[in-house]
């Protein structure tokens, strides 16, 4: 079932900003209008913008977002998705299509039950921190899900953040239908020592992945 709206607690500062909030005692419900739609390239810069913000500085850059943007595709369909609440771009999800991607030494095919041609990559899923705990990111994958089904995958791998706070990241992927595959330390490190500041380790990442897959229905 697609979300078109959810409610949020919002509050005003002293500077009169809106600021999304989880409910709280003294602060009343609003109920807002939330925008799901494909990923395109006028999306590119509140993206990076968003993903320094959730997971660091050096993250992700324009070159990479393209990359990204493009493995999104096969048979002309795009597996890429954003949300908005009105202009402020509040998630998103990059997920690579089958056969438009590489596996590597952080992948485990011997351990997946189904094909590896058969699987695509959940690449990231990212949600404004304000606007966390509603259902986003779910639907940001229900959706993807049903690109990644028209493109030809029985299944889709993803690396969790398991340092994410609280754990929320393998939390959600796992209310979600993922079962986890295997657990990959340093999984980042390579990176961050490469420029990517970790918002856990910064510039020497010891962050673990938990490598999980979703079998489609």
């Amino acid at each position: 079932m697609l979300i078109n709206s959810i409610y949020l607690s919002a509050k005003v500062s002293q500077k009169k900003q809106f600021n999304a909030v989880i409910a709280l005692g003294k602060i009343n419900a609003m109920n807002i209008t939330l925008n799901y739609q494909a990923l395109t390239p006028e999306d590119f810069n509140a993206v990076i913008h968003l993903a320094t913000e959730v997971h660091g500085e050096g993250y992700l850059d324009q070159a990479s977002m393209k990359a990204w943007y493009d493995k999104g595709f096969k048979n002309n369909i795009n597996s890429g998705f954003v949300v908005y609440h009105d202009d402020k771009l509040v998630g998103f999800r990059i997920t690579y299509a089958i056969e438009q991607w590489q596996i590597d030494e952080w992948c485990s095919p011997e351990l997946w039950p189904v094909a590896a041609e058969k699987v695509c990559y959940f690449k990231c899923n990212t949600v404004d921190e304000n606007y966390r705990g509603h259902g986003i990111g779910g639907e940001l994958l229900r959706r993807s899900i049903a690109a990644a089904k028209l493109q030809g995958a029985t299944a889709g791998v993803s690396h969790l953040w398991k340092q994410s706070p609280g754990n929320s990241a393998v939390k959600y992927f796992t209310k979600c239908g993922g079962i986890l595959i295997k657990e990959h330390p340093d999984r980042w490190r390579e990176l961050s020592l490469a420029g990517y500041e970790c918002p856990v380790c910064h510039n020497d990442c010891h962050c673990e992945a938990a490598e999980m897959m979703v079998v489609f229905d």
